[in-house]
């Protein structure tokens, strides 16, 4: 057994092509979501100019977005137990399909509120099902690169949606914006067909007793047949079924469907479990209260404050922010698997604390100030650019990769829900909020704010996130384990072969 764990160890280091290919396809429904939160930042000015809306209609119509995901996130977990994950995909995509082609109409304010609104129940589908998807297809040793993907898709999208808004804001002012808006139902359409030349989650189907459905597809996603075997028997272990069962179909013993869990996840929580939720709604809860939101959604009002008037100007400094954040997902994609989701996220945390300092720092001086400081000015954008790198190589895509990853089998689609859940919330309250926050205590003391809770998060990660890479997906209830000390976990499994549970 042990030669066959060191053989099937060397084997997974190489990257499954086909599993590359489905984590990328399920992945593309986070570049629609992408592209609808960084085309609004731009679409907002147009779209109060032409709709005549005050600030509190704008803050609103920026957040309902992610209130309306918190229910879809919730609905999206015991949906995709019941249905599957890849049908919950298709289903995300058809919602959103819906949303944009009521957003690209929007004759008033309240169309495009609707419209709007289920957009975020396609969002909160897509949050959860696509890392999870990802996660669930993955071996051990190239899961943070493929759950990682969906993130560096929302920051492609979010780039895409600030190039349409610097190239549809040359057209007439009614049709601007809703092209803008309008044009994410082609690839909504395109992704709701394309998705189901996928295959299903093997742990799904296993969970369905459907094991002859699950090897074949495993068969696929696994280097060899050896490493699929291994792989498929701890799935088996962790679903209550007998790794030597060899059967197509088996009747499992308990409820598969997703019943029971919210008691397992909230009302009796096993110690392990109790931690693995704690740790996942406090990642998801720092990625947007340390103000990545803010800066995304308003960065052209932050460089506006900062003294770039011109609208051309702002767009264009908006597309660097896009540009900056999808190029250091993409870097941080590769180091994952290797560096580590602890260590990346310590540094990456720690250098969003410098950077949102020096904004504060820069932004106070320039509103004091009675005449143009280009020191200042100079010093905003670039701290606007670092914090954007630091969260985009760390905190931005360990988020979903370490709560998509942490849960055991029976309670990971819920469980992830939760965590996106929460992120929704705190996405929506910064979103909703800003403006409000930036006008009672200046847009430099919102920055200074912001670093002081990126101070806590590092605190939290470092007391209470323990080391990921490497183990399979079937072993964290284990790490998590009172036993565990999150801040020597790392070390030991960069020493040792990790065993299969």
């Amino acid at each position: 057994m042990a030669s066959m764990e060191d053989r099937s160890g060397e084997i997974q280091s190489s990257l499954n092509k086909y599993a590359c290919a489905c984590a990328i396809v399920a992945s593309m429904i986070s570049i629609i979501f992408g592209y609808d939160t960084g085309v609004m930042s731009g679409a907002m000015i147009f779209i109060k100019e032409d709709l005549k809306i005050n600030d509190t209609q704008v803050e609103v119509l920026a957040g309902i977005l992610n209130l309306c995901a918190l229910l879809g996130s919730l609905a999206a977990g015991r949906t995709s137990d019941y249905i599957g994950r890849r049908y919950t995909i298709v289903l995300a995509s058809i919602i959103f399909l819906l949303g944009a082609i009521l957003m690209g109409y929007g004759p008033s304010y309240a169309i495009l509120m609707t419209g709007r609104c289920i957009a975020g129940i396609g969002v909160g589908f897509a949050l959860m099902i696509a890392p999870v998807y990802s996660a669930e297809i993955s071996s051990p040793s190239t899961r943070g690169f493929l759950t990682s993907l969906p993130e560096l898709c929302i920051s492609l999208g979010i780039l895409l949606g600030y190039v349409s808004n610097y190239f549809f804001g040359k057209l007439s002012l009614k049709l601007g914006w809703r092209m803008m808006l309008g044009i994410a139902a082609i690839p909504s359409l395109a992704l709701a067909f394309g998705i189901l030349k996928l295959p299903e989650s093997p742990r799904w189907l296993v969970m369905q007793g459907r094991l002859g459905d699950a090897k074949k597809i495993m068969l696929q996603v696994s280097n060899t047949k050896e490493e699929a075997e291994t792989r498929l028997n701890d799935i088996k272990l962790a679903a209550g079924i007998d790794e030597n069962c060899q059967e197509d179909i088996v009747k499992l013993p308990r409820k598969t469907h997703g019943e029971g869990v919210w008691k397992e996840l909230l009302l009796k929580p096993s110690p392990s479990v109790r931690w693995i939720l704690m740790a996942a709604i406090g990642i998801h809860f720092f990625e947007h209260a340390t103000g990545i939101e803010a800066v995304v959604l308003y960065s052209p009002r932050i460089f506006k404050k900062a003294g770039i008037t011109s609208k051309d100007k702002l767009l264009l400094a908006t597309v660097g922010v896009g540009l900056t954040k999808a190029t250091f997902i993409l870097i941080a994609t590769f180091f994952l698997d290797k560096i580590g989701r602890r260590r990346l996220l310590l540094t990456s945390t720690a250098g969003m604390i410098l950077a949102l300092t020096a904004l504060g720092f820069s932004l106070t001086m320039v509103e004091h100030s009675q005449e143009r400081l280009l020191w200042a000015l100079s010093l905003s954008i670039v701290a606007t650019y670092t914090y954007v790198a630091f969260f985009s190589i760390g905190l931005g895509p360990i988020t979903w990769v370490y709560s998509s990853e942490i849960f055991p089998l029976k309670l990971r689609a819920q469980g992830a829900s939760i965590g996106v859940a929460v992120n929704r919330v705190m996405n929506a309250i910064v979103s909703m909020s800003f403006i409000s926050i930036y006008k009672t205590i200046t847009i430099g003391g919102s920055f200074f704010m912001f670093a002081g809770i990126a101070v806590l998060a590092w605190l939290f990660f470092y007391f209470f996130l323990p080391e990921t890479k490497g183990r399979s997906l079937e072993e964290m209830e284990i790490l998590f384990s009172k036993n565990t000390r999150p801040r020597n976990v790392g070390i030991g499994l960069e020493t040792q072969q990790t065993s299969n549970v």
